[in-house]
C-alpha cells in the first residue's frame, strides 16, 4: 500500500472545533470595548467566508461606518480565547487521533500548517496536551512565519521547504474555502473536512469532502 509522505493539518478547525467558542471570545472583546457590536452564529458563519480575525474586524467596521482599532481589537479576543483554552481541555475532531497515531508508526510526516498567531497555536496543544504533543509534528506553522496569510499559499511553501518535501507527496485537510484555496495554490492534494459554521458550503477544487477522518484519506 503506497502512502503519502506527509500528511498537513491546514489549521487549527481541522485539529478541533472551536467556531462557536472564537465567536463568543470576539463578542467579549467587543463588550469590553464598548462596542455595540454582536456576533450570531447566522451572522459569524458569513463573516468566515474570509479569514483573518483582523482583516474581519476592519471590513466590518466599514459596514458599520466607524473606525475602531482592529489590531488591538484581534489582540483582546486572542487573549480572551486563549484564556478559554488554558481552562478547558477541548476534544480532539473525530479521527485526528487515530490518524495522527498511523502516521507516526509508518514514519509518515506530519505537518500542522497554519497561519494564526503563535499564541492561539500553543494555547491549542495546551488544551490537548493529553490527547497530542507538539513533538508529534514535523513542522508547526504560525503568522510570524510568513508576510502573506491564508488564502495565499505561503506557509504551505514554507512547510514543503523546511520538510524538503514536493506537493505531490502532500496531501491536507482543511476545514474552510480560503484555506483549501492556500493548499490548491501550493499544488497539494487537499480534503475538506469541515467544522460546524462551514459544513452547508460548497468547496471549490477540494479533492474530497469528508466527516471523519480515517486512515484511507493518505492512501495513493
Amino acid at each position: 500500500m503506497k502512502y503519502y509522505k506527509a500528511l498537513f493539518f491546514g489549521s487549527i478547525g481541522s485539529i478541533v472545533e472551536t467556531s462557536d467558542l472564537q465567536r463568543k471570545s470576539f463578542n467579549q472583546a467587543f463588550k469590553q470595548s464598548h462596542l455595540n457590536w454582536y456576533w450570531s452564529k447566522k451572522k459569524y458563519e458569513k463573516l468566515l467566508n474570509k479569514s483573518g480575525g483582523e482583516d474581519r474586524i476592519t471590513r466590518y467596521a466599514k459596514q458599520k461606518k466607524i473606525v475602531v482599532d482592529a489590531k488591538e481589537l484581534r489582540s483582546l479576543k486572542t487573549k480572551l480565547f486563549n484564556n478559554y483554552l488554558k481552562k478547558k481541555e477541548l476534544k480532539l475532531r473525530p479521527g485526528v487521533k487515530d490518524l495522527i497515531n498511523f502516521c507516526i508508526k509508518n514514519k509518515i510526516k506530519l505537518g500542522f500548517v497554519s497561519s494564526t498567531s503563535l499564541n492561539n497555536i500553543n494555547s491549542i496543544f495546551y488544551s490537548l496536551r493529553r490527547s497530542i504533543k507538539k513533538n508529534y509534528f514535523n513542522f508547526i506553522g504560525h503568522s510570524k512565519l510568513i508576510r502573506k496569510n491564508k488564502p495565499n499559499p505561503d506557509i504551505y511553501l514554507f512547510a514543503l521547504k523546511k520538510l524538503n518535501l514536493k506537493p505531490k507527496e502532500c496531501i491536507a485537510i482543511e476545514d474552510s474555502q480560503e484555506s483549501l484555496d492556500a493548499a490548491v495554490k501550493a499544488k497539494i492534494k487537499c480534503l475538506i473536512f469541515p467544522g460546524k459554521f462551514h459544513s452547508k458550503k460548497k468547496f471549490l477544487r477540494a479533492h474530497k469532502k469528508v466527516i471523519r477522518l480515517s486512515k484511507q484519506i493518505i492512501r495513493k
